[in-house]
């Protein structure tokens, strides 16, 4: 059965609501030495920073904006899906849900959007897909593995490389809940929750950075305040010992 759309609205909410509360908590445990270590030191100086809570905003920006788009497909983009489908969880890694017809089993594998991954998680997903194609051999049905995109254009068939369909965004929804318009109900049912929920993730950043900024001054910055950049190299890059394995 279909949603309605004041289900529909009232899943948005809840699933924004994890979104925020997910982000609130990657910011309050964000280490500015691990984000450190992953960043190119050499790109910072040649655009040319001077500043510390310049640096520190950037890196910051760049990590929590990666994670956003993965916190947003797990508790977003991937319950709605399955809800409004109505589909159930498919016995497999890999596959988000399935829905069946008498002479049809169409396994579901919800992706953020088209720029999900490399040919080696294609690969994998395709490997997913025939899993669980082998295991339901013998509901002797029509087995279709589709990779959804939330959103986007892309539009393909299977491959030898990629052994499943793709659609993005419109067409994506539209195959799964038979509603053209489903994927612009998604952005207008979100309504003024991201402006009820900006406050607070603000100051939460703004502290964040003050905290950081601080740090980096004081374990990256020389007495004049100006950047020590081979400090923070050799912290970046300098050579470990390799890490031996046990037995």
């Amino acid at each position: 059965m279909a949603l309605s759309q004041t289900q529909l609205e009232q899943e948005i909410e809840s699933c924004l609501q994890k979104f925020y509360a997910s982000r609130l908590a990657v910011l309050q445990n964000l280490s500015l030495k691990k984000i450190l270590r992953q960043k190119n030191p050499y790109l910072y100086r040649a655009l040319g920073i001077q500043k510390a809570s310049e640096i520190v905003e950037q890196i910051m920006a760049a990590f929590v904006t990666s994670s956003d788009e993965t916190i947003f497909g797990n508790v977003f983009f991937e319950p709605i899906a399955k809800l409004a489908a109505g589909g159930h969880v498919a016995p497999s890694e890999g596959v988000d849900f399935a829905l069946e017809t008498t002479d049809r089993y169409l396994a579901v594998a919800v992706k953020s959007g088209p720029n999900w991954g490399n040919a080696d998680q294609h690969k994998r997903q395709s490997t997913n897909f025939d899993a669980l194609r082998k295991r339901l051999y013998k509901l002797n049905k029509q087995f279709d593995p589709l990779v959804g995109q939330a959103y986007g254009q892309q539009s393909s068939e299977p491959t030898d490389n990629s052994r499943f369909r793709r659609r993005s965004g419109q067409a994506f929804w539209q195959e799964i809940t038979g509603d053209p318009d489903f994927y612009l109900k998604l952005i207008r049912l979100m309504k003024d929750v991201p402006e009820r929920n900006r406050p607070k993730f603000r100051a939460e950043w703004d502290q964040a950075v003050n905290r950081f900024t601080r740090d980096f001054m004081a374990d990256f910055c020389r007495s004049d305040g100006s950047i020590d950049w081979e400090k923070l190299v050799a912290f970046n890059s300098a050579a470990k010992p390799p890490k031996h394995r046990r037995a």
